[in-house]
């Protein structure tokens, strides 16, 4: 049966949610782009991943998984998925069609790429007015570096991130986890739902540019300050120093963070190191730091008598603290299955899995269930039938 918008075969069961009848096409690959949309689709949005020939590159990823990977489940939930060759005539005006049902589209090319495939702003825009056109690239639209590739830790390497995680005086080291990638996709999805809003009083689309550039210095705008007269040159490393860090346990390491006067007090008291908290050597933070070559091995040999589990069981709401776990004791903690962050999903190969659910809590509108990413290709039949010109098939018949 032909459904009235190929937007309509998303799966989308469970309550309504803020976004909800926003149809996304989602043309992006790897993590920013397609998690943008997936942060979409958790507010209700019905999002089609357009996929090239040969798939997401983020598939081929490593993967302990035998039929599908890791990273691309995680990184695309709750979306359709299709198979479209942009280069090929037919792939490219399936793709027009969908656009001229489209809300919001979404790519990652570089700023050259979409005239050459003929999907770029003026052209699609001109199909359909309302279109909010997000493009996700390495280093913006403009500048000498704007046709170069962007990935995460390229971009943390070049903006200072890698120079300030190293250790003072030691080589720069990666944030892992793609932390640029990832505010990428939280600024992405906050963009187009701004863009949207905007649209119900304008009437029209505009273009949203995301790039990692951007991303990786917003999210370090506590450094980026320089003040005027001020040298160039200061220390912009944002880490306390002293008794904030981690630190071993008789079993384990523990995340303390004491800057306060009243969590250093509790922390000095939990230790039994009492003298440390009425010495005034060490009544501020900054003196901490510069002291913290005395402090360190007493606090250290105080935490040798209990395990980090232990630690922050004693700690308690006194002293903020945390056990350094593995990821995977997230899947039954009882802070994070209380607050239903993971949940189980069904997948058509792997039968089912735990993963993600909604990142972001609503009171009234809380979003519908998530249903598992798609394998490659599952969709591609059922949304261009959908989405098909009768004159084109009315010649595939003949």
């Amino acid at each position: 049966m032909k459904h009235s918008s190929p937007f309509d075969l998303a799966r989308r069961e469970g309550p309504q949610g803020p976004l909800s009848g926003i149809k996304v096409l989602d043309l992006s690959a790897y993590i920013a782009g397609p998690y943008g949309c997936t942060l979409l689709a958790d507010q209700g949005a019905s999002v089609i991943k357009v996929e090239p020939p040969d798939g997401d590159n983020l598939r081929q990823y490593p993967s302990t998984l035998q039929a599908e990977s890791r990273a691309f489940m995680g990184v695309n939930r709750s979306k359709l998925g299709i198979r479209l060759d942009l280069k090929s005539a037919e792939g490219l005006n399936a793709l027009l069609r969908l656009v001229r049902e489209a809300d919001v589209l979404v790519h990652n090319f570089r700023p050259a790429v979409p005239r050459r495939l003929g999907i770029d702003f003026d052209r699609l825009t001109a199909i359909n007015p309302r279109l909010v056109y997000c493009a996700v690239t390495g280093y913006g639209e403009t500048g000498p570096m704007k046709d170069k590739a962007g990935y995460d830790q390229v971009l943390q390497t070049m903006t200072g991130i890698c120079a300030l995680q190293g250790k003072r005086g030691g080589p720069p080291e990666i944030v892992y986890g793609s932390v640029v990638d990832y505010y990428a996709a939280a600024l992405l999805a906050a963009g187009v739902s701004s863009a949207l809003y905007e649209r119900e009083r304008s009437g029209v689309g505009q273009y949203v540019g995301i790039s990692l550039l951007r991303s990786a210095l917003t999210m370090q705008s506590a450094r980026l300050i320089w003040a005027e007269g001020e040298s160039l040159d200061i220390g912009r490393d944002m880490r306390s120093g002293g008794v904030t860090g981690i630190h071993p346990a008789r079993d384990g390491y523990l995340y303390i963070s004491a800057n306060t006067p009243r969590f250093w007090q509790a922390l000095c008291d939990k230790t039994g190191l009492q003298a440390l908290a009425a010495n005034p050597r060490y009544d501020s933070v900054r003196k901490r730091a510069e002291h913290a070559a005395e402090i360190i091995p007493l606090l250290h040999d105080a935490l040798a008598a209990h395990d980090a589990l232990e630690w922050e069981a004693i700690f308690g709401d006194e002293v903020p603290c945390a056990a350094a776990r593995k990821v995977e004791d997230m899947f039954t903690h009882p802070q994070v299955l209380s607050e239903g962050i993971i949940t189980r999903i069904d997948h058509p190969v792997l039968g089912s899995y735990h993963g993600v659910a909604q990142p972001i809590k609503f009171g009234r509108t809380p979003g519908p269930e998530p249903f598992a990413s798609p394998v490659f290709d599952q969709d591609t039949a059922d949304v261009l039938e959908a989405v098909a010109d009768p004159s084109e098939a009315q010649v595939r018949k003949a």
